[in-house]
């Protein structure tokens, strides 16, 4: 697919809207026994594996294609599927099934390689997870921020480590589009808020207080982030995020598009929970769904009048 320009043609591949939708939910998706969002422990394992010497190539895929695969199957990945039981045959049958599932948009040539890797996972050894993996995770973002307003807060509120995983699994899916390295827009997604690790995010009308304080105080911040990375890897993410200052690359349109994309759905989710209605849930969405006793379970409704 060639780069788009404004005015020569769409700016962003509408046929993944769904697919983004859906993906967003990871940042909201808990299991019992395990800490975080699915985001957030994505978030965590990429870095995980880049410490402990992965390629990053390898880590995008990997992390990209287990994303897509839990946006139905949540939490039944291949270490749920593995101690219930299953071969790593079966394991990656349902895990490529959930893929499946949802990534008919994506470029045909990119959507085979992330089912190799979901088919022939990687053994990533992984290395010492950076201070800043879990003070990202710890870290409330803003909300919805205006110079001059007050805020609007929106509750629960994503941390920084779910927005940035997010960033870089939608900027993996965005690549083909833009024509850009998909490893590349993965790496400076993954890294794009290091200040934020030790910077509390009192958003755009925290950042236009700070006047001429600000970009100082970012690049000290994203320093010491920077510092908690061996040396070569440090080399890496610091090209990577080369692409972060503008749209001028094709990995900058990438990175860009992902991250607005990103901060939208975020609250565009907040908006559709309050518009929810009963007839969604029960017509379209079958909460009462077919079987056995699906006749009773009517029968009981209509006789509490619910809804």
């Amino acid at each position: 697919m060639s780069t788009r320009t404004e005015g020569a043609g769409p700016a962003a591949p509408l046929a993944l809207r769904a697919l983004l939708v859906e993906v967003n939910d990871l940042k909201r998706v808990h299991s019992a026994g395990r800490t975080g969002s699915i985001a957030e422990r994505l978030f965590a394992q990429g870095w995980g594996a880049l410490t402990g010497g992965a390629a990053p190539e390898a880590v995008a895929l990997d992390i990209t294609a287990k994303a897509l695969a839990a946006a139905r199957l949540c939490d039944l990945d291949a270490a749920f599927l593995a101690a219930a039981g299953l071969d790593e045959r079966a394991t990656a049958d349902i895990l490529v099934s959930g893929f499946d599932a949802v990534t008919d948009s994506v470029e045909p040539g990119l959507r085979d390689r992330l089912r190799a890797a979901l088919r022939a996972p990687a053994s990533f050894v992984q290395g010492p997870l950076p201070g800043f993996v879990a003070a990202l995770a710890r870290q409330p973002r803003a909300g919805v921020t205006c110079p001059g307003k007050p805020r609007i807060l929106l509750e629960p509120p994503e941390n920084h480590a779910e927005h940035c995983l997010m960033v870089a699994v939608y900027g993996v899916v965005l690549s083909q589009f833009y024509r850009a390295d998909p490893t590349v827009v993965f790496l400076a997604a993954m890294a794009h808020h290091f200040h934020n690790a030790a910077m509390p995010d009192a958003g755009f009308t925290g950042e236009m207080l700070l006047g001429d304080h600000l970009l100082p105080i970012m690049a000290r911040t994203t320093q010491w982030s920077l510092d908690e990375l061996d040396p070569a890897l440090r080399e890496t993410v610091q090209r990577a995020r080369g692409v972060l200052p503008d749209d001028a690359t094709a990995e900058g349109r990438a990175f860009h598009a992902a991250d607005c994309i990103d901060r939208v759905l975020q609250i565009a989710q907040h908006l559709r929970a309050a518009s929810l209605t009963m007839d969604t849930v029960l017509d379209e969405m079958e909460l009462v769904h077919a079987g056995p006793v699906k006749g009773f379970h009517d029968r009981v409704l209509k006789d509490m009048q619910i809804p």
